[in-house]
């Protein structure tokens, strides 16, 4: 049983694809993580554009290269300058976490490893049917053709919602501001 897991583990890393995905994994939970603990606003910026660029990362090792573009360019990119431009308009104060809570954080830990272990134990004992599909061909072409012919409202509608938003934004912050 032991065996077989070392050797499913080493077998999984023996694929450079699967340690790409590791650590694209890796970079996309801890910026989560540290965008979630982080006190600063600008830090938390950051770390939330490190996750963008790392999912974008994992587009790519899905051969998914327009989904990639477009989540650097939206996410990291416009979404992460969003996010600054409202930080820069709002006034805010930083908040002091430095209380010791050593219960929590260990529940935390504690939680954390629990839920990594069954996970892991449910993928090792699952079975996965294993199947040959080319879902690179005519990628962007399909994306293209499904996004403006079946779905162009939603996609015009959904620019409208974000523009209406940060509009939004911008008056909150003026009333604010007086």
């Amino acid at each position: 049983m032991i065996q077989q897991l070392f050797s499913n583990i080493i077998h999984f890393f023996g694929s450079g694809t699967n340690v790409g995905f590791m650590i694209l994994a890796l970079l996309a939970i801890g910026g989560a993580v540290f965008m979630l603990n982080f006190t600063k606003v600008i830090h938390m910026v950051i770390s939330i554009a490190v996750t963008f660029i790392s999912i974008a990362g994992i587009y790519i090792l899905l051969q998914a290269e327009f989904v990639a573009v477009a989540q650097i360019l939206i996410y990291a990119g416009a979404i992460t300058i969003m996010m600054i431009f409202g930080i820069m308009m709002t006034n805010h104060q930083e908040i002091d976490q430095s209380t010791g809570r050593p219960l929590h954080h260990a529940l935390v830990i504690v939680g954390c490893v629990g839920l990594f272990a069954l996970i892991f134990y449910a993928i090792q004992q699952g079975t996965f049917r294993t199947q040959v599909v080319d879902l690179a061909e005519n990628n962007t072409k399909n994306i293209g053709l499904e996004l403006f012919t079946e779905h162009v409202i939603p996609f015009e509608l959904m620019s409208v919602l974000l523009t209406v938003a940060f509009i939004g934004a911008i008056i909150i912050a003026k009333r604010e501001e007086d």
